[in-house]
């Protein structure tokens, strides 16, 4: 099930912060907006705005540091050479190293989240 445009609009601003040579996961995301289970809803937010060369969804990893989300960018290997790129370091080929470049996003302050929200287009 595709996330709503609201809830999209709530993971970009997010998304849009982490820094470059950093990661973070569809779980911490979610818990960041309140959302604890929503780890998969975020996912799908992304997968909507893979177009977006402005939105750094290539900084989004699973629990585990894997790059599941590679397929949305044609094939992982790309997922990949964006963040070699930016210097995030690797345990294996398609799983970066969790402990050494984790961004924890604060938790949101959901009016600010909004307003961020509006002026941004899928």
């Amino acid at each position: 099930m595709p996330a709503s445009p609201d809830f999209a609009a709530r993971v970009y601003p997010i998304v849009a912060r982490i820094p470059r040579g950093r990661v973070t996961t569809y779980g911490r995301i979610a818990r960041a907006l309140g959302e604890a289970r929503a780890a998969r809803m975020v996912g799908w937010a992304l997968m909507a705005a893979v177009d977006d060369e402005a939105l750094p969804c290539h900084r989004v990893v699973n629990r585990l540091g894997f790059l599941s989300g590679g397929w949305h960018f044609g094939h992982p290997d790309v997922m990949r050479a964006l963040l070699l790129a930016e210097a995030v370091p690797f345990l294996e080929e398609y799983r970066v190293d969790l402990d050494s470049c984790v961004w924890e996003p604060d938790e949101v302050d959901e009016s600010a989240s909004r307003e961020a929200g509006k002026l941004r287009s899928c």
